[in-house]
């Protein structure tokens, strides 16, 4: 009888989360939708529907002609049944001058409750010489909670895209320059501060994220994630929608990767080895374009200038683009050499800036000096992308949890 009954709570734990799973991933769907996608019967779904609503996690948000009788219900998830909170730490010292805190490293936050709905977001600029990490990440999410007007106990989980190689095994933070984040015991300090779950990832894998979700990765099988920002680079790597993120959190810190150039000179006088970084990171860019008498205070704000010059026809400005795209497919023909990827996203505010014109350019350069045929886009994504992608992250993570609860019977 024990047995009996063990397996009769499983199989009703297997059925709510089997329900659960399919309105999360539908939106909104009736009892006669649910029998369908689960083969379940009418009363083993109505149940499950029942169990769930009284646990908060579905409610009824409508109703639909079913023919002869009483309308049926539509359920969906209940919004409020838990929260996450994603934020991105980066170099607002890389941001446009006069924003908000300009000079200062920016952390954006934003709540999002158990359907995806952003219901809070706000920015701030921490000074991380003088503010420890683990108050500033504390004192936003509360914010960002109060901002949403919610209380900070439903919250699930917290998801952090951080300019940084994150190690699991090792629970730390490398090539990180934000003050005081890669200090060890940082995550932990995190997650006992804020007693829950907190997930630390490489801001351009975040980005990617957002890029499969939402963005020019969403009907990709796999592609990779060219990140050229104002402060560095990054490449992220989606195989079939996992990253790979290397045995210690460092794939795609393409920025260090070693070139040997020959005859190639530019803005600094470089010659011979240096690394991507030095080839097309912001600061080389603001070199390169003074070489062809552009001038502006930020690298995505050349490339900006570049591209509406070029497309009124100065040549000067042409020459700016054909030549960093140039240098780009440099460094994309080794990533294309090893991964062979069918679509190559660029990204990160210099990229962005570039758009389809810079993305043009550098297929045509890629196609010169690649072995292997490879599509470019340029992100269409018009939002701080490693947010984005932390939301998503946080929000999948939440529901994996709830499902895990679910299909573990009670006593």
């Amino acid at each position: 009888m024990t047995h009996l009954g063990g397996s009769s709570k499983l199989l009703r734990a297997m059925n709510d989360a089997a329900a659960l799973s399919h309105v999360l991933e539908r939106g909104t769907l009736t009892r006669g939708d649910l029998r369908e996608l689960t083969g379940l019967s009418k009363p083993t779904i109505s149940e499950a529907l029942r169990r769930l609503t009284e646990a908060k996690l579905v409610t009824v948000v409508g109703y639909v002609s079913a023919g002869p009788g009483p309308n049926a219900e539509v359920y969906a998830v209940n919004p409020d049944a838990a929260y996450s909170v994603a934020l991105s730490v980066r170099d607002r010292a890389a941001d446009a001058p006069g924003s908000p805190g300009s000079g200062l490293p920016a952390v954006s936050a934003a709540v999002t409750d158990l359907a995806g709905t952003v219901r809070g977001r706000l920015e701030l600029a921490v000074d991380f010489t003088r503010t420890d990490p683990v108050s500033a990440v504390v004192d936003a999410v509360q914010d960002v909670c109060k901002e949403a007007r919610i209380a900070p106990d439903p919250v699930a989980q917290v998801q952090i895209a951080v300019a940084g190689s994150y190690d699991p095994r090792t629970d730390v933070l490398h090539h990180v320059e934000v003050p005081g984040w890669g200090r060890p015991g940082l995550v932990d300090d995190l997650r006992r501060r804020l007693g829950v779950p907190v997930g630390v990832d490489n801001d351009v894998n975040l980005a990617a994220v957002a890029e499969r979700a939402h963005g020019a990765g969403r009907d990709a099988e796999s592609f990779t994630l060219l990140w050229l920002g104002e402060a560095g680079l990054g490449l992220a790597i989606d195989l079939g929608g996992t990253l790979l993120r290397g045995a210690r959190g460092g794939a795609g810190e393409i920025g260090y990767m070693p070139m040997m150039l020959p005859g190639v000179t530019g803005g600094r006088g470089f010659t011979g080895r240096v690394g991507f970084q030095d080839l097309v990171g912001g600061g080389a860019v603001l070199d390169l374009a003074a070489e062809y008498g552009l001038q502006e205070s930020t690298a995505a704000g050349t490339m900006a200038a570049a591209v509406a010059r070029a497309a009124d026809g100065d040549a000067a400005a042409r020459g700016f683009v054909t030549t960093l795209a140039g240098r780009i497919a440099i460094g994309l023909s080794a990533v294309v050499a090893v991964l062979d990827p069918p679509l190559v996203v660029i990204g990160g505010e210099v990229g962005q800036a570039g758009g389809p014109v810079l993305g043009t350019a550098v297929a045509t350069a890629l196609a010169e000096a690649a072995p292997l045929e490879t599509a470019i886009a340029t992100s269409t994504l018009q939002d701080d992308a490693p947010l984005l992608g932390a939301q998503e992250a946080g929000r999948s993570a939440v529901r994996d949890s709830i499902l895990a609860t679910l299909r573990r019977p009670t006593s």
